[in-house]
């Protein structure tokens, strides 16, 4: 069992539309950020790249390559997602809290864990995700961006053992 946390907080501004968990945000202003700024996903990336010590999300897709720039998080997180399988881990569950004073995140919920588990080949009742304000205190109280904690366990598969697998060839 690995266990990866992750952190990431965007200021308001800018002409981009808000993404969160691949989710556009109707009537809302957009993040600030090199690629789409959808912190959900960015701080599901540092989780999951934590739980194996792999580094962080800045480690993989830098801020000075050009081909990331304005990119849609979710082809990150896919990317990040196959390097980890290939290490044969699966996601035990997600648990990530979204920080906003504004927008009300609620109605979107439903289709964040759904396109996360999509992305993760994962089931939706392995994912949580709740939002909460911060009661006006601070950047965020003040409406001028939006954070978001994830954590991760990762469980390894269990190999087959070579007995295993000759008797399912015979």
């Amino acid at each position: 069992m690995r266990i990866g946390y992750g952190f990431d907080l965007h200021a308001f501004g800018g002409i981009k539309p808000l993404i969160i968990g691949g989710v556009k945000i109707l009537n809302h202003q957009g993040l600030i950020a090199y690629s789409n700024g959808d912190v959900l996903i960015h701080s599901l990336i540092d989780a999951l790249l934590g739980a194996l010590a792999m580094g962080d999300i800045g480690t993989f897709f830098p801020s000075t390559k050009k081909k990331y720039k304005n990119i849609d998080s979710r082809i990150l997180l896919k990317n990040i997602w196959k390097k980890i399988h290939l290490k044969n881990y699966y996601i035990s569950n997600i648990d990530s809290t979204i920080i906003a004073e504004s927008p009300k995140m609620l109605s979107y919920i439903f289709f964040m864990r759904s396109n996360l588990a999509n992305d993760l080949n994962t089931k939706i009742n392995n994912i949580s995700i709740k939002s909460t304000s911060s009661k006006q205190i601070g950047c965020i109280g003040r409406k001028e961006g939006i954070a978001c904690q994830s954590i991760v366990m990762l469980l390894k598969r269990k190999q087959q053992s070579i007995k295993n697998i000759n008797s399912d060839i015979c």
